[in-house]
């Protein structure tokens, strides 16, 4: 997945958990991911209000889109580094190609999850006969021992539990009892929860991290406090259980997200997860001149065929609170 900004803000995150009381809403702006007829994504993180949530740095949610409409999902070879990236459909095909030398296809109710610590590039292309796409695709800030680790890529199909009143897949992490054998570098939780109407659920969560509830379909309420579609409802740590109710006659899906605080500043510009301006310049220059950090892809027959980086920013932005 790509930050297809055309003027992508510098930011530094600083670490830690900031406390808050009760639930804080997160809103989400729209952004078109690149081109004309560009296909918009609501994005939840990162934002004035907060940064991460654990290592979570980074959110977009899209769809339900007519293809025809929005044009679907066409992003060039692009670079990563510092990160991961998770994808994760509703409704829809992608075709997932990296310089690991990974052709996957992504359907609904399967995780990509692609590691770019010292570098990767690749592209994502709605498939051909695809009418609607509809998903979400996150980032996870890799810690400072493990940034510049290498490439990897795992496709991961979690199963479908019964839960009472609800059903979930583990993207990551543990819950009610499913634990993902997808590897992370720092504890997170990412799974997907189906309500049904007029159900609510209590669930057991690690009181030592900070949780987001990102709203899909239907009316949640976390604790008491409704979400509409693309809200992100933030907790942080201390509660031990996470309440999730659907008031509505209809089925309501959220992704909940969770980990322990991350404790490091990074610094996120375009692509890249960093810990400085510098190292931010750096990737940009060696990715404009093709060097063999990130790799190359076979089989993108897109155009262009490189994401160019865009211009640098004049100065750089001082650290903002992650509140």
């Amino acid at each position: 997945m790509s930050n297809t900004d055309t003027v992508p803000v510098e930011l530094t995150c600083p670490g830690g958990a900031p406390g808050t009381d009760g639930v804080e809403v997160l809103s989400a702006r729209e952004v078109p991911l690149g081109g004309p007829r560009a296909m918009a994504v609501r994005r939840t993180l990162p934002q004035r209000k907060r940064s991460l949530i654990g290592a979570w740095c980074f959110a977009d949610h899209f769809g339900p889109a007519t293809v025809d409409r929005s044009g679907g999902m066409d992003v060039p070879p692009h670079p990563h580094t510092g990160l991961q990236t998770a994808t994760w459909l509703f409704a829809g095909e992608v075709e997932h190609r990296d310089s690991l030398g990974t052709h996957a296809i992504l359907r609904p109710g399967e995780l990509n999850l692609m590691t770019g610590g010292h570098g990767i590039c690749h592209s994502e292309v709605s498939t051909p006969g695809v009418t609607t796409l509809h998903g979400v695709q996150l980032w996870i800030a890799l810690p400072d021992a493990h940034r510049h680790t290498a490439r990897d890529f795992h496709h991961h199909t979690p199963p479908s539990i019964d839960i009472g009143g609800a059903t979930a897949r583990v993207l990551l992490g543990d819950l009610a009892g499913e634990t993902s054998p997808v590897p992370t570098f720092t504890p997170l939780l990412g799974a997907e929860i189906v309500l049904d109407p007029q159900a609510s659920i209590t669930l057991a969560v690690d009181p030592t991290h900070e949780h987001g509830v990102l709203a899909d379909t239907g009316t949640v309420v976390l604790a008491g406090t409704s979400l509409a579609p693309a809200d992100l409802g933030y907790l942080a740590p201390g509660a031990s259980t996470l309440t999730l109710e659907n008031p509505g006659g209809q089925p309501a899906r959220v992704l909940v997200l969770g980990g322990a605080p991350f404790d490091e500043d990074i610094v996120m510009w375009w692509n890249f997860v960093a810990r400085g301006h510098d190292e931010i310049v750096a990737f940009r220059e060696a990715w404009q001149r093709e060097s063999d950090q990130f790799g190359r892809i076979d089989g993108y027959t897109g155009t262009p065929q490189r994401l160019p980086a865009p211009a640098l920013p004049n100065a750089q932005i001082l650290p903002r609170s992650r509140r």
